[in-house]
């Protein structure tokens, strides 16, 4: 097989993604608030697209690499292409933004106003508000031969302010910073508000005295953000080394500028001029191409505080998360589980009423010894970090392996790591370069009959904010083979062992690729065998040359193989000869796709894994992942129905094309079918256990 026949580029194929996501924001189906919040996340997206992937393409040309990858896409024709999308998305983003989204909320009384807006009344309201809470804030930069050219930090919001000194006759320019510390929009009328950078710039004479203002435009820049961690290095201390890290990379090379629309050219050309001179010579320099100029507004991720307006007549309904009926009040979790396995679906079962109180029982009970966990990403509200930090203080032990390199929530782990150690919790970080990503909580309790142990695996983070907008799974079980598994699984994260086996678990980087390339490779000789064969998989991204191959195998041997992936997607479908019976679809709606869950046909007698792995290089080889066999055969409808939700869709749903463009699905004449409207509206119709049938469930609040 040719890999560029069969291969889509990873970078091209992201961008197509946060088109998706662009697209929510333009559909008028959308909530107005809603399409707010897209704006918002399609802005945030791009940021860390060229804070990370953009910056390391850009890192290959400066160090001389040229020749094509697997897709037949070289560096320098990879950035002129990620150019010229970027530059298409931006302009639909401000159209959407400008001529849609802003004009249809003022109609409904929610402006962003302007200076000239103002009355005179207001105007004084402002002129205080600037005086006692913004001025105090600001500190004007002079660039001059006395002041060479301010060092700007990543992602913050500066205005460009051109002077004269009428004394001198002579020009000058400045730099003032808009500070992250004060609230971006202003109010000053109910639901009407006044950009932060509006407000300066009206009193940047107060700022200049003895100087006139002649111009200011606001700008921004994005600088390389990465973590650089081989690994191959052994750092006596992890911690300080990440720390080190992380303050380094405020200086990480700029690899995109942003100016406001209608900056003057000469202008535009001065700031890149400062900041080439400014930046490592050995990096490729700034360009042109680098140069973006969004629209009005800069910072669009700042329009999430809008989008929370308290107007739920322009936001989805509301819901209420629903506690599956085997843990509900009145009964341990504990003998819950041990009746049989507890299959959980995020958001649409509480996160708070299952996974948080898996383990504040486990902090409580008498009976527990220990808590084992991973923490990838959690929430400032962290009542798991409570119910660690109660347990270890209740005495048991307590050991929580913190991901130091969890991209950019270093800093914030290594405050919940001190936190935790604080308490008397045994905190450990993983290995250089290898990140811990499985979604792991181990308890051992003793009980009449013995030691038993139970565990939570899920696939999302430990994290109650994120439950409420992430799909995730989550298996609650005391198995014994999957009790062994997880216990061998922390004393690789926490000691020296060095586990190779495992009885029901597929780990990374131990053997997950290779079983997963197995369970593929066995559909397609049950389908060669005549015998049935067919694979089902959802997951964030597909991106692994050698899991695409095997899937292209099986396709050929006649395997039919439905793709559920939300993102980046490098497998390129329908191609005769290549992976002509391969589809793939994405789902892009009010929630965050984020579940990784698989069914593999197996002759007739399917298996079903949920996990915390998306099919990447990075994955597979690079971190610690865990994936788990669904064993419980009551389970398996659930999945059944959720598959069959997915790919059903005719709303949310786009399809990945042999050419690599995305379509969307169209109802026409047909009843819209949502996949995220149908999983609440049927949160208690699927098919949750066999045990318990729909019409004795309560209904969900939506």
């Amino acid at each position: 097989m040719s890999a560029s026949v069969a291969t889509l580029n990873r970078e091209l194929s992201w961008l197509a993604f946060n088109g998706r996501v662009l697209h929510e924001a333009a559909d008028a189906r959308t909530p107005l608030l809603e399409r707010l919040k897209f704006l918002a996340i399609f802005g945030a997206n791009l940021d860390e697209f060229y804070m990370v992937r953009v910056a390391g393409v850009r890192r290959q040309l400066a160090a001389g690499v040229s020749r094509a990858g697997p897709d037949g896409v070289s560096p320098t024709d990879l950035l002129d292409r990620i150019d010229v999308t970027v530059r298409g998305m931006l302009a639909t983003q401000q159209r959407i933004l400008e001529d849609d989204v802003l004009p249809e909320l003022a109609s409904h009384g929610v402006r962003l106003l302007a200076m000239d807006d103002l009355d005179a009344n207001e105007r004084a309201a402002v002129d205080a508000f600037f005086d006692s809470q913004v001025f105090p804030v600001l500190t004007p930069l002079a660039v001059d031969p006395g002041h060479p050219f301010p060092y700007i930090s990543n992602l913050s919001l500066s205005l460009a302010v051109e002077l004269h000194e009428p004394e001198a006759g002579t020009d000058h320019f400045a730099r003032v910073k808009v500070p992250k510390s004060l609230p971006r929009w202003v109010p000053v009328r109910p639901l009407q508000y006044l950009p932060l950078e509006a407000l300066i710039g009206a009193h940047l004479d107060q700022l200049f005295p003895g100087m006139r203002v002649t111009g200011h435009h606001a700008f921004r820049i994005t600088r390389f953000s990465d973590l650089e961690i081989a690994p191959t290095e052994e750092p006596e201390d992890l911690l300080a080394m990440i720390e080190e890290q992380v303050f380094q990379r405020r200086f990480g090379e700029v690899v995109r500028l942003e100016v406001q629309r209608g900056m003057p050219q000469v202008l535009r050309a001065l700031l890149l001029e400062e900041l080439r001179e400014s930046e490592d010579p050995e990096m490729a320099p700034l360009t042109e191409r680098e140069v973006h100029e969004p629209g009005r507004l800069l910072d669009l991720g700042d329009l999430h505080a809008l989008a929370a307006l308290d107007l739920p007549e322009f936001r989805d309904p509301p819901f209420v998360p629903v506690t599956p009926v085997e843990l509900r009040a009145g009964r341990s979790v504990f003998e819950a589980i041990r009746e049989h396995d507890v299959l959980l679906h995020h958001p649409f079962d509480s996160f708070p009423a299952t996974v948080e109180r898996f383990l504040d029982e486990a902090a409580h009970d008498e009976h527990v010894l220990a808590i084992k966990m991973t923490l990838y990403r959690t929430s400032g509200d962290t009542a798991v970090v409570r119910a660690l930090t109660e347990a270890a203080q209740a005495g048991k032990q307590v050991a929580v392996l913190v991901e130091l390199q969890a991209r950019f929530d270093e800093a914030n782990n290594i405050t919940w790591a001190r936190t935790l150690e604080s308490f008397g919790v045994h905190v450990v970080y993983g290995q250089p370069g290898i990140k811990t990503h499985a979604k792991l909580a181990l308890v051992v309790r003793r009980e009449p009959d013995g030691i038993r142990r139970y565990v939570h695996i899920g696939t999302g983070n430990y994290n109650s904010k994120t439950a409420r907008t992430y799909t995730d799974m989550g298996l609650l079980s005391c198995n014994e083979s999957l009790g062994a598994d997880v216990s061998e699984l922390f004393n690789t994260l926490t000691g020296f062992s060095r586990q190779r086996v495992y009885r029901k678990l597929l780990v990374a980087p131990v053997n997950l690729r290779e079983r997963l390339v197995a369970l593929i490779a066995r559909e397609a000789d049950n389908a060669r065998a005549g015998a049935p064969a067919r694979i089902v998989a959802k997951m964030n991204s597909l991106v692994d040359s050698q899991v695409i191959d095997a899937l292209c195998d099986a396709s050929n041997a006649g395997v039919e193989i439905d793709l559920i992936v939300r993102g980046i997607c490098c497998l390129r479908p329908g191609v005769a000869g290549e992976s002509e019976r391969i589809r793939v679809v994405s789902i892009i709606g009010r929630f965050l796709e984020h579940s990784r869950a698989w069914r593999f046909e197996n002759g007739g007698e399917p298996e079903y894994y949920i996990g915390s792995a998306d099919w990447m290089p990075r994955n597979l080889d690079r971190r610690v992942e865990a994936m788990v066999p669904i064993l419980d055969a009551s389970l398996h409808p659930r999945f059944e129905s959720l598959f069959e939700v997915c790919l059903a869709d005719n709303r949310q749903a786009w399809d990945l094309q042999p050419d690599g463009e995305w379509v969307q699905r169209h109802a026409g004449a047909d009843e819209e079918r949502a996949t995220h409207k149908r999983l609440l509206r049927d949160s208690w119709g699927i098919v949750r256990f066999a045990r318990m049938s729909a019409e004795s469930a309560p209904p969900l609040v939506v």
